[in-house]
């Protein structure tokens, strides 16, 4: 590997904010609504970065190829919704199991046939409805804190005026904490959390957490962190292993399951930045993700420091940068969503049932969004199952 620049070093940094802010703060939230102690947070939070960051440095480090990540944000998005139907040991049971699902995709080589059979506008339409009510936050928060959102908001069209490379989320966490010093009054200073190992969590392996647990979050990290990572090698004339990212994911997932963490997996618009040219020639892109994967590390090491930090935040703050950690997520999701002409109802039924965040007979609303839209698609006729369409392929 080539010597670090200033391009592969400061993508590396960028590219560990994305995880180590909002994705961070989706975590603590999800867990207070929850009700975990402070031991089982510092376990989630210490695997899923440790665990996280170790994978994408193996990954890249073996194949010379710039792989990084983390978790999955948009899990996480999900689990906040349904985490307080469910215990602990359901929950790890339901990791476990998501961890499980993604190993046998690539054990079998059956990803890109599932993808195939659910219509990718439908998986937009899930993912964002789902993350929509998180960007729509933002609108109270700016209005319970005018001068801090006012001055994240600034931040987020300002970042990219001084330079393409930095992202919109880096102006917003640096104009946010700009506004915190200025108009923000820390009156109290929270105990300091110690430090804690990682807790083996006994899981309760149930049809209930399979199917309301299981199988969104490894719908999600496949085909939003995943895919989108080896889409993004692929465009950047990489040739990622894609079998054997998918077992290592699933794999990763599975062990953080034991200790109470959602997912470990390569991320997509993380890698997405690592390999593209804004980290510099080609042949020094792996520096970005070496970069990337170490910082993620050291922030799940000292994740029991960070707790006390994050709590010292308002929380109109927490949810802006939560809002605008996602808010790329929403606009893309909701563009590939509706861009397809070839399917309407079907996928505005799906994103509306998303939004719902409504469970029914046991089921969450991520699933019941993507059979209500492929069953809806079915008698409309629309996209692949229009029966005309298939007929005039086929001949």
């Amino acid at each position: 590997m080539s010597a670090l620049n200033s391009q592969n070093l400061s993508t590396g940094v960028m590219s560990s904010l994305m995880a180590c802010t909002g994705g961070a703060i989706m975590i603590i939230n999800c867990a207070e609504t929850a009700g975990f102690s402070r031991s089982h947070l510092i376990s989630w939070l210490f695997c899923v970065y440790c665990l996280g960051g170790i994978l994408n440095l193996v990954l890249t480090w073996k194949y010379k190829i710039p792989f990084a990540g983390a978790h999955s944000i948009t899990a996480v998005a999900f689990l906040s919704t349904v985490v307080d139907q469910f215990t602990l040991n359901e929950l790890a049971g339901g990791f476990i199991m998501a961890g499980g699902l993604i190993a046998v995709f690539g054990f079998t080589g059956l990803f890109s046939k599932a993808l195939d059979f659910i219509p990718k506008p439908f998986i937009d339409a899930m993912l964002a409805g789902l993350v929509l009510q998180y960007v729509v936050n933002i609108i109270p928060a700016l209005k319970d804190s005018p001068l801090i959102g006012g001055m994240a908001i600034l931040g987020f069209f300002i970042a990219p005026k001084i330079s393409k490379s930095i992202p919109p989320l880096l102006g917003v966490i640096l104009f946010g904490v700009l506004g915190l010093v200025i108009g923000h009054d820390f009156q109290a200073v929270p105990e300091a959390a110690e430090f804690a190992l990682p807790q083996i969590i006994i899981p309760s392996f149930t049809v209930h957490s399979f199917f309301s647990i299981a199988i969104p979050i490894a719908v999600l990290i496949l085909t939003n962190d995943i895919a989108v990572a080896l889409a993004a090698l692929k465009k950047n004339d990489y040739q990622p292993p894609v079998n054997q990212a998918l077992v290592l994911s699933g794999i990763g997932t599975l062990i953080a399951g034991f200790f109470g963490g959602h997912a470990v997996n390569i991320g997509g618009m993380m890698t997405a930045l690592c390999s593209s040219k804004e980290a510099g020639p080609k042949e020094n892109r792996i520096g970005a993700a070496i970069v990337s994967g170490a910082l993620v590390t050291l922030f799940g090491i000292f994740a029991w420091k960070v707790i006390m930090i994050i709590e010292m935040l308002p929380s109109a703050f927490i949810t802006m940068l939560s809002g605008f950690a996602l808010l790329a997520v929403l606009l893309n999701s909701m563009e590939a969503a509706f861009s397809e002409s070839s399917y309407r109802y079907s996928t505005l039924f799906a994103f509306l049932i998303a939004i719902s965040n409504v469970s029914f007979v046991g089921i969450s609303s991520p699933v019941w969004s993507l059979l209500v839209g492929i069953l809806s698609a079915q008698i409309f006729g629309e996209g692949k199952f229009n029966k005309r369409t298939v007929r005039g392929e086929q001949t």
